[in-house]
């Protein structure tokens, strides 16, 4: 059996020393950096690309663990993509993306906006703090919706980067073993698994879908939400 990989999606910037994104590349040899080039500069195009190109290399399932614009640059390139180019893909850990329809809104953030109106083609978790400076909760709750992801409410966590001192993020890696171990769920009972682990109040177990009939679930594979 090839063991999945994750590839990590920084944001405007990159993630720099003690970002939670660096110590997982740094530590743990399942883990590699997607290099989108132009940290401060970002061309949407580019980044997309670029997130094509790793996962096509990583000859190996895959699980995206994006941080803030770089959230929305996996969403731009899954919808591009479709589901057969994102075939590989087990889920999406999608950690803090900014709200990208504010008026005020830095242009280089800008050039993410208005996300195309469909759901990924591959289970997806949002973790989204309720002060972050980027996007309020009812924000990132309407991008849930937008991509069909969980979310999931750390509290009070800024913007989930260096800033927060979550160090390696040991609660955050489970939450990316979480979507390594299931290609189809329930996002919701995902969700609340992941929240679970985030807050430490018990261990979570990706459930089987066996059990998930009548409740809203996610099949990857054929890229479609039933209930």
């Amino acid at each position: 059996m090839i063991r999945p990989v994750i590839l990590t999606v920084p944001g405007l910037l990159g993630s720099g020393d003690g970002h939670w994104q660096t110590l997982w590349e740094q530590e743990r040899s399942d883990t590699r950096r997607i290099e989108l080039g132009d940290w401060d500069n970002p061309n949407r195009t580019v980044w997309m690309s670029r997130i094509d190109q790793a996962v096509a290399a990583a000859q190996a399932p895959v699980v995206l663990v994006a941080h803030s614009l770089g959230c929305q640059a996996v969403t731009w390139w899954a919808n591009a993509i479709g589901i057969s180019g994102s075939a590989t893909v087990l889920g999406a850990m999608l950690v803090a993306p900014p709200a990208t329809d504010r008026t005020e809104l830095d242009p280089r953030i800008a050039r993410f906006a208005h996300e195309p109106r469909r759901g990924l083609p591959f289970v997806s978790l949002l973790i989204a703090s309720e002060d972050d400076p980027y996007a309020t909760i009812e924000e990132s709750q309407a991008l849930a919706r937008l991509w069909g992801a969980g979310l999931v409410d750390m509290g009070k966590a800024g913007h989930i980067n260096t800033r927060s001192g979550l160090g390696s993020w040991p609660q955050g890696q489970a939450v990316a073993e979480l979507l390594r171990d299931t290609r189809t769920g329930n996002v919701r009972r995902l969700a609340r698994q992941a929240q679970a682990l985030l807050l430490g109040h018990a261990e979570a177990r990706p459930a089987p879908a066996i059990s998930l009939l009548g409740d809203l679930w996610f099949t990857a594979d054929a890229g479609t939400k039933r209930s």
